[in-house]
């Protein structure tokens, strides 16, 4: 059984126009890949969809906005894979975030990072993309509370963020490609703990 990503963005503001929408995403798209974050901007996407500013701005109220239904398009309906176990489900996660960010996504979600750095709305944007995407994900660990694998009262969303944060800053090094048995350490880390203390010790 899988689950759906419930991160995938639906429509801002004013009903699209499905042709002109298709025309502005590939349009934003093709500028990135070609010129990168320094030379995206709502006018050169205008320019380029032969579409109105404030068409753009209608249906993506900052360029953050616009760059995250770039990422979403190339990453489309994103599934967390169900292999009978939670330590499988992880590494499958894992992996197959890796590899979608080494083959083309990494990209563009670099440059909503960078974008964040500097305009208030882009962190807003992003920060809540990955709160979002960190209860998205977490139904992996729910599985396993289900399965009796995990136990209950766990923070799930914390603890996906660490995942999430060991795929991102792989990201933002440019380390796409760890090994398998990189990903199981990691998983195996974070699942069984690593302190030689008891829980309870202070």
């Amino acid at each position: 059984m899988t689950a759906p990503d419930i991160t995938k963005r639906t429509s801002i503001g004013a009903q699209r126009n499905p042709a002109s929408e298709d025309a502005i995403l590939t349009a934003a798209a093709a500028i990135l890949r070609e010129g990168g974050l320094s030379a995206f901007s709502i006018e050169a996407v205008a320019r380029r969809a032969k579409a109105g500013k404030p068409t753009i701005y209608r249906w993506w109220p900052s360029k953050a906005a616009l760059l995250l239904d770039v990422y979403h398009r190339q990453k489309g309906e994103t599934f967390y894979p169900d292999t009978g176990n939670a330590r499988g489900d992880l590494i499958a996660f894992l992996e197959t975030l890796l590899g979608f960010w080494q083959r083309s996504g990494g990209d563009v979600f670099r440059s909503i990072i960078a974008e964040a750095q500097s305009d208030p709305a882009a962190l807003e944007a992003l920060r809540d993309y990955a709160v979002t995407r960190c209860r998205a994900s977490g139904v992996i660990l729910e599985r396993g509370v289900a399965r009796g694998e995990i136990r209950e009262g766990l923070d799930i969303p914390l603890v996906m963020e660490l995942f999430s944060s060991f795929c991102w800053q792989r990201l933002l090094t440019g380390r796409l490609d760890p090994s398998r048995d990189q990903i199981a350490h990691i998983v195996d880390a974070v699942l069984t703990g690593f302190g030689t203390m008891g829980r309870d010790a202070q």
